[in-house]
Parts: C-alpha cells; structure tokens; sequence
C-alpha cells in the first residue's frame, strides 16, 4: 500500500480509503490510486484483512445438493447473489450442505459472516442451528413460522392463480397439477415450494368451481415421462396441466405426446416457477410462470447485508410473483 501511495502521490490513509471503501475520495484521486495499483499489480490481502476487521467478506449460499436438483432457477439465484454480493464488495460461496451436523462443522470454522438457506422447509432444523450459533442468516424461501426471521420468497399462491387465470380463460376445466418431490428428503412433506402450490391450487381449483387432481413424481425426465404415461392413461377428462417439476418437464411433456396427447392440441401444459433460460431453450417449447431467480437472488444478498451493517434493523419479508410467458404450450380447451 505504501509502494501505491508513493506512485499516486497520496497519502496511505487514501490508499486505505480507496482499497477499503471507508470513506468517499475525489474521482480524480481515486483514478490516480487505481491506476499506481494496477501498475504495480497491487491485490489486496483479504487475510490480512479479514484479521483487521474481523470479517471474512464473505456470504455463505447453503444449498443442500444430494437432495435437490440444482436446476437453472436455483442457479439464477446463485448468480444473482453473486453479482449482488460483489458489487457490496463481499464474495458468496455455495456450500452443497445436506445435514445439520454438517452444516455446524461448516460454521465452527467461523469462515463467514453471514448464511443464506436455500431449499428451506417448513420446520427447517438449519434455522434452530444458526440461531443458537447468532450467525446472520436469511431465508431464500420460508418456514411456516416466521417469527423474527427474514426471508424473500416467490409468491407461489399468486403464480397458481396466474396459471389458473390463464387456463381457465381458455376453457379448460379439468386442470391437474403435477408436482416434484424432493428425492430421498425425510422432510420433503414440509418443503415449501411444493406445499404451498399445492395449497393454493386446492384453494382456487374449490373456489373456482374444479375438480382438483394431484399428481406427484420424481425431479427427472424419466420421472416426468412416467407421470405422463399415467395420467394419460387414468385421467382422460384432463385437458391442462400445471407443472412445479423443473426436472421432469421435457420428460412429461414427451410422455404426453407418446401416449397420443399432443400439446397442446389435446392438452395444455403450463410450468410454474421455472426460469427464463428454459422458457427459451425447452425441446418442445413450454409456456411459463417464470420464476423471479435473479430478484430472489440479488435481494436476498441485499437483505442480509443490510442486517449485517445494521444489526437492529428488522427482519423483511419479501414475496415475489413470476411472470407469464407465453410460447405455444397452452391452446383452447376442446
């Protein structure tokens, strides 16, 4: 740093203001620095740091890998998180953290100053953790109790409502839903996503006057062809389809056609908080509430910073709907 400040003709307490972020300096002088840094090939020591300041700078995303496909919505906010985090100047690191013994070996390392959960349940056992350990920590996602926990979520029974809005519009009244289960989760029952979908579609399809049918499978496209197959087979008054199955949607959508229903000819299929990036890419092309992966993301990063700059500040609760996007999977009921 003192190599720097001789270069730039400043003072070192300006280095320290330019490399730290401590304290507003003039643009000219910060150019100055910035270029004697990137001319010496200066980096900061993130070590040395992290012992000055007592913080790593860094965010720790918990996604539990052996029990959940880390699909292109849950890498959307993996990414987005990132870029959030760099641009606080902290770095976000995924640990594929599966149990809570685990998790607390991860922890007692005290390489992070705050957590974000991915993946959360109903009655997540990785909440109890972090709390009785006083790490920061943030929800992507939500228990059923909230109490004094933030969290930013997707706005599920919204995007049921959007699906049905859409499906009923085009005369369809006999509308199932297909949902994912977590492979090999002892507490897959309580896994957010999926209980509040279905929830909510219970809900609307009483209000709405439908006849509700659950459908459940695995998160791969052979799992999806296999529930197709069945449904085709078991429930020929279906003429739509709602999708919370990222995994198993080409395979469901195929099976369907297999099995002599084409979409959406026979029957409309219309995913529900799936990404922009399959919308575009699917073989065929499926129709969508996307999910919003990068506002979760970047929120959420945002949100837990925030407390960790301000320790007081209450804990927000954010819930985000998806957004319709039409691309041929849907037609008219016959």
């Amino acid at each position: 740093m003192q190599d720097v400040a001789d270069r730039a003709g400043v003072s070192l307490t300006t280095v320290s203001f330019v490399v730290n972020g401590t304290k507003r300096v003039a643009p000219a002088t910060r150019t100055r620095v910035e270029e004697a840094m990137a001319d010496l090939g200066y980096r900061r020591n993130v070590l040395a740091r992290a012992l000055a300041s007592r913080r790593s700078q860094i965010v720790a995303l918990v996604f539990p890998a052996l029990r959940h496909r880390l699909g292109s919505t849950a890498l959307s906010i993996v990414t987005a998180a990132a870029s959030a985090a760099t641009e606080r100047g902290f770095n976000v690191v995924l640990w594929p953290v599966d149990d809570v013994a685990q998790l607390d070996d991860y922890l007692s390392g005290g390489l992070v100053d705050g957590v974000l959960l991915m993946e959360v349940t109903a009655e997540d056992p990785r909440v109890a953790l972090l709390t009785a350990r006083d790490v920061p920590f943030g929800l992507v996602g939500r228990t059923e109790d909230t109490t004094g926990l933030s969290f930013v979520d997707m706005d599920f029974a919204d995007m049921v409502g959007t699906g049905l809005d859409h499906l009923t519009g085009l005369g369809h009244r006999h509308v199932a839903l297909f949902l994912g289960q977590p492979s090999g989760d002892p507490a897959a029952s309580g896994y957010g996503p999926v209980v509040r979908t279905e929830q909510a579609y219970l809900a609307q399809a009483a209000r709405r006057g439908l006849d509700p049918l659950v459908v459940r499978g695995g998160q791969d496209p052979r799992a999806g062809r296999e529930a197709a197959t069945a449904l085709a087979a078991d429930h020929p008054e279906v003429t739509a389809v709602l999708v919370l199955n990222e995994g198993a949607l080409s395979g469901f959508v195929n099976g369907l056609v297999a099995a002599g229903r084409a979409v959406p000819d026979a029957v409309s299929v219309l995913a529900l908080a799936t990404s922009a990036a399959d919308v575009a890419t699917a073989d065929p092309p499926v129709s969508a509430v996307v999910a919003p992966g990068t506002e979760l993301g970047a929120r959420s990063v945002q949100g837990l910073l925030d407390r960790l700059a301000d320790p007081a500040a209450p804990p927000s609760h954010d819930l985000l709907p998806g957004t319709l996007e039409l691309v041929g999977s849907t037609a008219a009921a016959r």
